[in-house]
């Protein structure tokens, strides 16, 4: 599918971790970006993608618009050929109605943007930001695959609303994309399944758990120690990379799997350790029946633990290499770069 880059650009959820440096990408290559988010009038939220289009080639044109409200898209999306859809919320912790914090907003709102595209004859193609999440549930899944670990034809099959509501969320919406775009043929699908995002960050405002991942590690939350599980990384910028190829490259189709390296959460701290002395990161992996024990006053699910602690995981990310023409980054410079970031803002004390 061949998008006319002269058209504008629909990003959904823009003023995201991840949507940002995308808007960023397309800015900076001179394109007219149709920036939607939930309140274009709160500065604290929006001031970094006016800064960006400020010092671009670019156009920024910034629309109010709601994931629950019907037909709210539609304005943002007049005129345009490649819609990217990338509001979703990311909520792992504090879930206190996982219906209304994370199945209604991915679910419906994929509807809605999907159903906008439906009614908006100019669009030829959606890129979907999926996860991995909507790939694997469970840890323990990984002994049903290969050695080569998941790909793009895995499905998650453990989650549900009350197990991993989040992953669940992320599954749901994607099987309602695919099941929306094959009701019809104008345009097409490309869908992105990446890990856990670290890197820069245009804000601070983002409620990206990702990005509190380092933050608890080096100021001490996790020194008594970690689980053992892997944390399944990418770099931001690599995403954004692969969200500008999956709308311009004509014969880009199917799902991807962005994960650049899989690494054990001590491993992590170790490499981080090693670079910055001075913060508290954790030493040593806690057992797994202690987890067990302390597992409901901590946060952790039991049935989390059970299923994802002491697992391997692994995952192919040759199609995307190969599909995307992606060069993934060393994450070591990627996770430095994340608690670069966090010092020089001060959410980190040098």
């Amino acid at each position: 599918m061949n998008i006319n880059k002269s058209s504008p650009v629909l990003v959904t959820g823009a003023n995201g971790y991840v949507a940002s440096w995308v808007v960023k990408r397309l800015l900076d290559e001179g394109l007219t970006v149709h920036a939607a988010v939930r309140d274009p009038s709160n500065k604290n939220k929006v001031s970094h993608l006016e800064k960006m289009a400020s010092a671009s080639k670019g156009k920024l044109v910034l629309f109010s618009a709601d994931l629950l409200k019907e037909g709210s898209y539609e304005e943002a999306m007049t005129g345009c050929e490649l819609v990217y859809h990338m509001a979703s919320p990311f909520v792992i912790r504090g879930i206190k109605d996982a219906n209304k914090q994370l199945i209604e907003p991915a679910l419906k709102g994929t509807r809605n943007v999907l159903a906008s595209v439906n009614n908006t004859p100019s669009v030829k193609r959606v890129v979907l930001t999926s996860s991995v999440a909507a790939v694997f549930g469970d840890a323990k899944e990984a002994k049903r695959v290969g050695k080569d670990g998941f790909t793009e034809e895995h499905w998650n099959t453990t989650s549900r609303i009350d197990h991993q509501p989040y992953d669940y969320s992320k599954l749901l919406a994607e099987k309602e994309a695919w099941f929306i775009n094959k009701q019809q043929k104008r345009w097409d699908l490309v869908v992105l399944n990446p890990g856990l995002i670290f890197g820069p960050s245009f804000t601070q405002h983002s409620a990206s758990t990702s990005l509190s991942i380092i933050r608890e590690m080096a100021n001490g939350g996790l020194s008594i120690g970690v689980p053992n599980i892997d944390l399944f990384m990418v770099d931001v910028r690599d995403v954004s990379t692969a969200h500008i190829k999956a709308g311009y490259t004509p014969s880009a189709k199917g799902r991807h799997i962005l994960v650049s390296s899989t690494l054990p959460m001590l491993d992590v701290a170790k490499i981080l350790k090693a670079q910055y002395p001075q913060y508290s990161f954790p030493t040593r992996e806690l057992p797994k029946l202690l987890i067990w024990l302390l597992g409901p006053k901590t946060g952790m699910d039991r049935e989390y633990i059970r299923k994802n602690v002491g697992y391997r995981l692994n995952f192919d990310n040759r199609y995307a290499k190969q599909d995307l023409e992606l060069n993934f980054r060393p994450i070591k410079n990627t996770l430095y770069e994340h608690l670069d970031q966090m010092i020089d803002d001060g959410v980190l004390e040098r």
